[in-house]
Parts: C-alpha cells; structure tokens; sequence
C-alpha cells in the first residue's frame, strides 16, 4: 500500500499534493471532476488522494499535541513557530503550524467531499457494488478522521459536506461543535458497516472497520469530557458506554495483539505489524516523512557524523523531556521503555523511538518509519478509561487491561488504578505519538495538572494556562477572509 496509497491526482483535478508542504484549498470545476472520471482505476486515485493529507497528522500531533503538553520543556533559542505555542502565547494567529492544520484537515475535507460527490453522480462506473460502497466508507472515515482534528485543536469550525466555490466558502459560518460531531459520528458508523476488517497486498494500511470503531469510541470518550466553559471538542455528554461497547469490539475482534517487545512495534521493518490498527503510511524517496530528525537536535546528528545537519533538515533545536516525565520514566529502572523512547545518556533529553540512524533515507525528510495513529495498547487504555469514568464494569477490569500494557514494559502489576495513575501509564506508553495533550484535555485536568507541572518543574517561560488555551486560535488568515464571518476564540489577540 505504501507504493499507491498517496499517489496523488494531478493538481489539475483535486489540488492534491504528496509532500507535506500542503497547498490552500482549492475549489475545482464539475466539468472537470466529471470528465476526470472514466474508470474505477480513476476512483482508486482519488480515494488515494484522500489520504494523502495524512501525511502531515504527524506535525499536527507532535507541534500542536506534544508541545503544549507537560512531556516537553524545550529549550528558547530565538523567534521560534512553535515557541509561543510551548509557552501559551496569546500572540499565536499566525504562527505557521497552526494555519497549516487549519488548510491541511480542510483540503483533507475538500478532497473527501469531492470524491464523495463523484461516487453519487459517477460512481456507476465501478461495477463491483462491494468495492463502491468501500471506497465511500474509506472516504467518510476519512472525512471524519480530519473533522475530528479539527474539531480538537479549534473547536468551532466550518461544517462543510459538499464541494463549494470560493465564494460560497467564505458565506460558511462556524458550525457548532455539537454539530460537527453529528457529522464525524454518521460519517464514523457508516465507515464500521461498510469497511472490511483487513486487508491483503498493496491494500493494507486503509481504514478498516476495527479502525472506525477504535475512532469512533475516542469521539465519544473525548464529547464526554467537560466543557471548561469553553466551546471546545468536551461536551459532557457521558457517552462512556458508547465508547466501550466499541473498544469491546475491536477487542473481540482477535485481529490485534500487543507484541511481546515494546520497541519492535515501531521497527522499520515490522511496520503494520498486530499491534496496528491504523497508521500514516511513508516511504522513503518519493514520501518519506520528516518528523524522526525533527525530535533531535542539531548536535545530535553531527555527533552521528551528519554534517549540515539542519540543512540537510536534521534537527533545530533542543525539544527536552520534561524533568517530570524524566524522573516518572526513571523510577522503574526495568521499564524497557525508558532507554527506547528516550535518549537519556545526551545532556539534554529528547525523544528517539523512531530514530534509527542506519534507516536513514537521502536528507532528513526522508525516513520510511510510518506514524502510528492507533494501536492496541491504546484501545486497552482506552476501554479502563471508559470503566473509570463511569461505563459498566469493575475495578479488577481496570487493573487487568492497565497491567497487560505494564507487564510487556518489564513493570509488576498493580492494583486500584486510578484515573491519575491510568493517565501516567499512557504518558509513558505513548511518548512521541502525540497522544498526552489531548489526553490532558479530555481528561477535565488540564489547567489544573498544566500549571502545576510548571511550578514543579520551575519553567520560568511558559505563562499561566487558562481553559481558553485548550483549544487554538483561528488562523489570522482565516480572520482576515472575509470581516465578521468569524470571531476568534476568546483568549487569543
């Protein structure tokens, strides 16, 4: 799969591009989409394209996700883009990583919406009916995949279901979040009827149903969260059974394991292994991905004997481990996860679970390793979480499903988990994977565990945290548009 999934449509057809540089959405003729059309190959290439605007999720998750959560103190070295939204910037409308996620998820949408529209009026053309009906479910989880992230980092956005002109863009208001969901939901549960459980050959990595049903149960987990009194992705809307029903499934399933070595899950050569349930498909050359030489700094790679190295796109700066997180990881000197997840022995602690050095491609935007979004261990996490939050079941559940992902980092079980003691077992579990903000937010204690993490650690750079700064601000370009079609999100100038 990795060799079709994000070939991409010609630009004329869809504004589509492979690399993570992604363009501004752009609307595009009905002559032309219709005349593109011809042949069920022709569909294939578009799906295809709906998945290329994955290949930035990773960005998205480790600058706007892991930067902002307590895992990471990095180092000030100058006007930085990710410096204001390390330090809860109230000046960050135009910081570039920001206004990327923005136009990366909605050409991510765009393009879904465009394929969509040509499965109902062409899609005819494929005459295997199985293969239509999953192409639209690849695409509506697709679709919703991006809503979600959205929905996550902004908060209110633009509901959007349709191909729309440039002008009728900027006549779209910010739907609620309530509504957004409504879509994703839809979107989700069509995905698990109509998407098969695996696939074989060049087809594995696309969506399948365990992966719509895995998502699914995380929008709900994450609609039951609280408020803050903001207008965010939390809804308080006590879903947690929801959410669990589904994590049973993809349990039951019997398609997914956890592999008996922590560090082979992300191997170069064990990728979509049984641990996978859904992951951002690279590949070195024509879509290698960026992000592994980003978590290390400069030094680092010349010590390795890369000379050039942020010109060759090999580091920039000094992403630490934070000394909390440091210190969690190093209280169990068995937990096999401490020397794999982090490089302990260099003078400023960073994340290195995807670095393999001699895996290394052409530059440093050229690594094969894939982005895991969802594996098993997660679901595990997730279904003790549900439990603890309110969902049928019992303590003895809890400590189970928290000491089988315990147990395979070389820790004793424990007992009475709590909600607190869960959320340190994902942290260190899912370190780089950009997992721990959203977990802080969904969990109702992000302001509160925030800026006591601050003071315990003495940050002298970061500023108070405040409800409003669990969502982002609205892309000043976005602001800029159209006067008055959008109010931005209270807390940001």
């Amino acid at each position: 799969m990795k060799k079709t999934i994000y070939i991409a449509l010609s630009a004329v057809i869809l504004g589509l591009t492979s690399c993570e540089d992604q363009l501004d959405q752009k609307p595009v003729s009905s002559t032309t989409a219709e005349s593109f059309y011809t042949n069920t190959n022709d569909f294939t290439q578009a799906v295809n394209g709906v998945y290329s605007k994955l290949t930035s999720y990773p960005s998205q998750v480790l600058w706007l996700g892991e930067m902002r959560s307590d895992n990471l103190n990095v180092l000030h070295d100058g006007n930085r883009d990710w410096q204001g939204i390390n330090d809860f910037s109230p000046n960050i409308t135009t910081t570039g990583f920001i206004a990327s996620a923005w136009n990366d998820n909605f050409n991510g949408i765009f393009n879904a919406n465009s394929v969509l529209q040509a499965l109902e009026t062409k899609g005819s053309i494929i005459t295997d009916a199985t293969l239509r009906s999953r192409f639209t479910a690849e695409t509506r989880f697709l679709r919703a995949f991006y809503y979600f992230q959205l929905v996550r980092t902004f908060g209110k956005v633009p509901l959007v279901e349709k191909p729309l002109t440039a002008a009728e863009v900027e006549s779209v208001p910010r739907s609620a979040v309530a509504d957004i969901y409504k879509l994703i939901i839809a979107d989700l549960e069509f995905a698990v009827q109509n998407l098969p459980a695996s696939y074989t050959g060049v087809n594995i990595g696309r969506a399948t149903n365990n992966a719509a049903k895995g998502l699914l149960g995380l929008v709900y987990l994450t609609r039951s969260g609280t408020t803050y009194n903001i207008e965010g992705a939390g809804l308080n809307s006590n879903e947690y059974d929801k959410a669990l029903t589904l994590f049973n499934e993809v349990i039951a399933s019997n398609q997914y394991q956890l592999l008996p070595n922590y560090s082979s899950v992300f191997a170069y050569d064990n990728e979509n292994n049984k641990e996978v349930i859904f992951d951002v498909q690279f590949m070195s050359s024509s879509n290698g991905a960026g992000f592994p030489s980003h978590l290390a700094p400069v030094a680092f790679w010349t010590g390795q004997g890369i000379s050039n190295a942020y010109g060759n796109g090999y580091g920039a700066s000094n992403f630490n481990i934070s000394k909390e997180l440091k210190a969690l990881y190093l209280t169990n000197a068995s937990d096999v996860r401490n020397a794999f997840n982090i490089q302990l022995s260099y003078s400023q602690p960073f994340i290195k679970k995807y670095i393999d050095v001699a895996k290394r491609g052409t530059n440093g935007r050229d690594w094969s390793i894939n982005f895991i979004v969802l594996r098993y261990a997660d679901i595990l996490l997730l279904k003790a979480e549900a439990i603890l939050k309110g969902a049928k079941g019992t303590q003895t559940e809890v400590d189970a499903l928290v000491n089988q992902v315990r147990n395979r980092a070389g820790l004793p079980s424990i007992s009475n988990v709590t909600f607190d003691t869960l959320l340190e077992e994902r942290r260190k579990e899912f370190l780089g994977e950009g997992t721990r903000w959203n977990d802080l937010v969904r969990s109702g204690n992000a302001v509160t565990k925030m800026n006591s993490w601050i003071k315990n650690d003495g940050i002298l750079t970061i500023n108070a945290v405040t409800s409003d700064f669990l969502i982002y601000p609205v892309p000043a370009t976005e602001i800029g548009t159209k006067v008055g079609l959008y109010q931005q999100n209270p807390g940001y100038n």
